[in-house]
């Protein structure tokens, strides 16, 4: 990621190895992403949870995604309790990415024994 976010990104990961050590794996999607934005505000931060986020076509509008989670406005973050990541997991942060005219993005699998993080950049 550009160095201006390597900051914020740094907090966010920290954030998350924080939730994970303290819940561990096993738990559902959902409770990880309740902890990590009640981690995130503690730590000062701007979260929007479960945001709602309009997708164009030729100037219309032709649905919405939700992501889970958005910080300070800048880094989309995609939690997921998987085996291992799938492509489509990428595809989904970019295509959010790309909704909200963004270029930065974590995914955050919370399944694994340690956390596993992965950084989106579209350029």
């Amino acid at each position: 990621m550009g160095l201006e976010f390597e900051e914020l990104t740094g907090k966010i990961i920290g954030a998350a190895i924080e939730v994970h050590r303290e819940l561990g794996p096993g738990f559902l999607e959902s409770i990880y992403e309740n902890a990590l934005f009640i981690e995130l505000q503690r730590q000062g931060l701007h979260v929007a949870q479960q945001m709602l986020v309009p997708v164009h076509y030729r100037g219309q509008k032709v649905g919405q995604h939700r992501l889970d989670l958005l910080v300070d406005a800048t880094i989309i973050v995609e939690l997921k309790t998987a085996v291992d990541f799938e492509d489509v997991h990428y595809s989904i942060v970019c295509s959010y990415l790309k909704a909200l005219h963004l270029k930065h993005g974590l995914r955050l699998n919370f399944a694994k024994t340690k956390l596993d993080v992965r950084r989106v950049i579209l350029q």
